[in-house]
């Protein structure tokens, strides 16, 4: 079988299905010489907003400026904790961290890579204010059964959505059943920009607010500044080019949610590897396909390290999502969690390997990825 490279994610392919619309929004933009906020920044605000569900929108810079905006919209600081998954990128701990919060992990679901919502009520203390959960890899959280705890302990409910922009529990979109969404537009995400860019969602006009005046130097008015905030503004040139790419994010998806049904297809007779499951009431946006390596146990058969090596040899290049727990990095050995504190979490960081998913991923580079994974 001729082996071609396939990569985890092929921007340039996506880039040329429309480069006409997306290079005459940038050159737009770059003509009409308002390159920070303006018309086009808040017409992606509305468009986004009216997409989600909810009744107000800001952009930023970042989704990890997102989590932090939202956290300090919340007044969340020193002496108060927030609930989160220790699977996942940095950016949902390392905000909690940078209002002076606590992160108090609790560990995941096997079936879904999401935090165990049975699992976060002995995770309650009196000094806990928020719960971040973590839609990973477009696999939509239990956001009723979520919402429900969060409701009986007076709790407030980040969604974290970077992975999952599209993604639905039942009939809502994420990022529009908690308090307040977060959103990454990193080039790799479902709906991706050509740089960095973020957005908060919300339903609250007090929460809106407090982020737009946040993310402005602290500012509501010019030169005239009323709390510490910061400069994290999502820039005209990168809102064009998510204009552009949202009205394609639906097609995206489906495309995406088709090749996760030949990926189960192919991977089905592959002993050794556990397919990734959507669960029932959720509809998964497949930001990443992630396999779990099953045979580590045992010694002579294929680990889920010299499976990724094999993948490479023969062109393909696969992703681990994430290798190293965040209760286990060295930057939080402060708050003394130890190896084995979170068992499946750990034993999905020792398994976990993501296969190539983008909209365009064919069927012969899927059956690439296949053969390469049986060839003994």
């Amino acid at each position: 079988m001729p082996v071609n490279t396939i990569p985890p994610v092929d921007l340039v392919r996506q880039y040329k299905l429309i480069s006409d619309e997306i290079d005459r929004a940038v050159l737009e933009v770059v003509r009409s010489g308002r390159y920070i906020g303006g018309t086009i920044v808040s017409d992606f605000e509305q468009q986004l907003a009216e997409y989600v569900g909810s009744s107000y929108c800001v952009g930023c810079n970042s989704g990890t400026d997102a989590l932090y905006l939202a956290l300090r919209a919340l007044n969340i600081s020193a002496g108060d904790e927030v609930i989160t998954t220790p699977f996942t990128f940095i950016a949902t701990a390392e905000t909690i961290s940078l209002v002076g919060a606590k992160p108090v992990f609790v560990d995941i679901e096997q079936d879904t890579f999401n935090i165990d919502i049975e699992a976060i009520a002995a995770a309650i203390t009196p000094q806990t204010k928020a719960i971040i959960p973590v839609h990973l890899f477009g696999q939509p959280l239990n956001m009723a059964r979520l919402m429900d705890i969060a409701q009986k302990h007076n709790l407030y409910v980040i969604e974290d959505c970077a992975q999952s922009t599209g993604a639905k529990w039942g009939d809502d979109r994420v990022g529009n059943i908690g308090h307040i969404g977060c959103f990454s537009f990193f080039p790799t995400k479902n709906l991706g920009t050509c740089g960095d860019g973020g957005a908060v969602t919300t339903n609250d006009p007090a929460i809106a607010q407090s982020i737009r005046v946040i993310k402005e130097h602290g500012s509501a008015q010019r030169y005239y500044h009323d709390v510490v905030g910061i400069n994290s503004r999502l820039d005209s040139i990168q809102a064009a080019i998510l204009r552009v790419k949202l009205s394609y994010l639906d097609q995206w998806n489906e495309q995406r949610r088709k090749i996760a049904q030949r990926y189960h297809q192919l991977l089905a007779p592959i002993a050794g590897i556990q397919r990734p499951q959507e669960i029932k009431g959720g509809y998964h946006v497949w930001n990443q396909y992630t396999i779990l390596v099953k045979n580590k146990s045992n010694p002579e058969k294929t680990t889920r390290d010299d499976l990724k090596e094999k993948l490479q040899e023969k062109g393909i290049i696969s992703m681990i999502y994430y290798p190293i727990p965040l209760h286990l990095q060295k930057v939080y050995q402060n708050l003394g969690y130890q190896k084995g504190a979170f068992p499946v979490t750990e034993q999905a960081a020792d398994e976990v390997l993501s296969l190539p998913m983008f909209p365009d991923l064919s069927l012969e580079e899927q059956e690439q990825v296949t053969y390469a994974l049986k060839d003994d």
